[in-house]
């Protein structure tokens, strides 16, 4: 058998439904590897276990988004305990918010936290994100703003970072780094291309002088024919096809 083959052999402690999850997941830490939006051994995405509502799935403490396979990644509960076996603990810090947006937020199946140098640069602008160019206007209305409280270990803030995000599908954590929740990892994923990118062209034009704003009736629109949200472009499911093609030519070792 080719090593590529056993890639996609399923370990009998998983169901076939939780294995695909975590060979879905585990493209999308690689994808984030691909694009550089990882941060050395920290930061997350987390996915809701499929029918397990209070288990949800996140990376193994001390790995690099490179390191992460299907079969260890790690399982938790909305309290913090490690479902099963795990050779690696969890980041204390990644759980904080994102077991409370998966506990609180029926939707909330996929949440993604970043540290990209431009979309921390903008939260820790007073004016945070600007909608001046093309990726920031497909972004109205989608964007909820929270305070910085330090490194988020302690649950109480937790609760105030679900309170912060309200109904918004992206909360800017000020001083610190986006979050993004969304209904599967495609739609999470749509979601960051386009802060992430809205914050490196704003980083970029301001450095060049004073930024010309969108009206905001055109902002409207452009957030409403968004290919990013139409389900018949795949509603950002057609994009994550694409990069998982391409993280799978570098390595398929992600399905292990």
């Amino acid at each position: 058998m080719s090593l590529t083959n056993r890639y996609y052999d399923r370990p009998s402690r998983f169901s076939e439904t939780e294995w695909q999850a975590r060979i879905e997941l585990a493209a999308m830490y690689r994808i984030f590897a691909y694009q550089k939006w990882d941060e050395s051994i920290y930061n997350h995405i987390s996915l809701r276990a499929p029918d397990e509502d209070n288990h949800f799935l996140i990376n193994p403490f001390g790995l690099h988004y490179s390191e992460v396979c299907a079969s260890n990644l790690v399982k938790v509960d909305i309290e913090g305990n490690i479902i099963g076996h795990s050779d690696w603990p969890i980041n204390p810090a990644g759980f904080t918010f994102h077991s409370q947006i998966h506990d609180k937020v029926p939707g909330g199946h996929c949440v993604m936290h970043v540290h990209t140098t431009a979309t921390l640069a903008v939260c820790c602008l007073e004016e945070g994100l600007s909608y001046s160019n093309f990726y920031a206007a497909q972004l109205h209305d989608k964007i909820a703003y929270h305070e910085f409280e330090g490194i988020t270990v302690h649950m109480d803030e937790g609760e105030r970072i679900l309170a912060s995000a309200g109904d918004k599908p992206v909360l800017m954590l000020r001083n610190h780094g986006p979050v993004v929740i969304g209904a599967n990892l495609a739609q999470a994923f749509a979601l960051m291309w386009l802060v992430n990118r809205a914050c490196e062209v704003q980083c970029a034009s301001m450095a060049m002088g004073k930024v010309r704003e969108i009206p905001e009736e055109i902002v409207k629109k452009c957030t409403r024919d968004s290919l990013n949200f139409d389900p018949k472009f795949g509603a950002g499911a057609d994009v994550f096809a694409a990069m998982k093609r391409l993280v799978e030519k570098q390595d398929p070792s992600y399905k292990r």
